[in-house]
C-alpha cells in the first residue's frame, strides 16, 4: 500500500508517505508560507522514496477543522493531485490526527479530549477513544465556547491540542476531576494521519477528488 498524506491546518505544513511500513515525511512550522512550501515537500518525498506518483493508492489530508486559508490549500492541491492520478481520497480531521498524534508520542494515552482554539472565544472540541491502536470519534466534533463544554464523568482523560494552552485556567478548572494530563501534542502532522488514513482506506471509506471537502465546523470562519 501507498498512502501520501499532507496537511495545512495549523502553523506546520507537513507530508508523508506510507510504502507498506515504511513512512517518510518532512515537516516544518511555518506560518502563511504552506502555499510556497507544500508542492516542493511533496516532491521531495517522491525523489526521496524512489516512487512515483502513479504507484499510489490514495491521498490524505486534514479536512478540518483548523485554519480557513490552511484547510483550502490542502483541499486544493490534494484534489489536483487526485484529478491527475484519478485517485481516492481520504479526508481526515485535524482533531483525529491530533489525537492519533498523542497516542503515537504516549501509548498510554487511550482516550484524550481534544481542543483547537478555534479564534472568536472558541474552541474546536472531540472526545477520542483508542480501539486497536487507532483513535476513533466518541460523539461528535464541535465548536463552542470553553466554559460551555459538554462535561464528563466516569472515565479519565488526557487533554489534547493548543486550545488547552490558550483556554488553560477555563478548560482546567471544567474538567479537573476527569484530566489526567495536558499533552503537548500542538500540530496535526501528517505522519500521525497515516495510521487513520489505512484504516480508513481498507474499509473504503474514501471519496472522488471532487467530494473532498473542507469541514470548519461553523459557518463563521477567520482567516487565519
Amino acid at each position: 500500500m501507498k498512502l501520501l498524506a499532507l496537511d495545512t491546518s495549523s502553523d506546520a505544513c507537513s507530508c508523508a508517505l506510507q510504502i507498506d511500513d515504511k513512512i517518510i515525511s518532512f515537516e516544518e512550522i511555518a506560518p502563511r508560507r504552506h502555499a510556497d512550501l507544500i508542492l516542493e515537500m511533496i516532491d521531495r518525498l517522491f525523489i526521496e522514496s524512489g516512487v512515483s506518483p502513479s504507484e499510489l493508492d490514495a491521498v490524505a489530508f486534514g479536512c478540518g477543522p483548523g485554519s480557513f486559508t490552511g484547510i483550502r490549500i490542502a483541499t486544493g492541491v490534494t484534489q489536483g493531485i487526485a484529478f491527475g492520478l484519478q485517485l481516492p481520497v481520504i479526508p481526515i480531521s485535524t482533531l483525529a490526527v491530533l489525537a492519533q498524534g498523542a497516542f503515537h508520542n504516549n501509548p498510554q494515552c487511550n482516550r484524550v479530549l481534544v481542543a483547537i482554539d478555534a479564534r472568536m472565544s472558541e474552541v474546536y472540541w472531540a472526545e477520542y477513544q483508542l480501539n486497536q491502536h487507532i483513535m476513533q470519534l466518541i460523539g461528535e466534533e464541535i465548536v463552542c465556547k470553553p466554559d460551555a463544554l459538554p462535561l464528563y464523568k466516569n472515565q479519565q482523560y488526557y487533554g489534547v491540542g493548543c486550545g488547552w494552552k490558550t483556554y488553560h485556567d477555563i478548560l482546567k478548572n471544567r474538567f479537573e476531576n476527569v484530566l489526567l494530563e495536558i499533552i503537548e501534542e500542538p500540530y496535526p502532522f501528517a505522519k500521525n494521519m497515516l495510521p487513520l488514513a489505512k484504516k480508513a482506506f481498507e474499509e473504503q471509506h474514501y471519496v472522488n477528488a471532487e467530494q473532498a471537502l473542507p469541514i470548519y465546523l461553523r459557518n463563521q470562519v477567520t482567516f487565519s
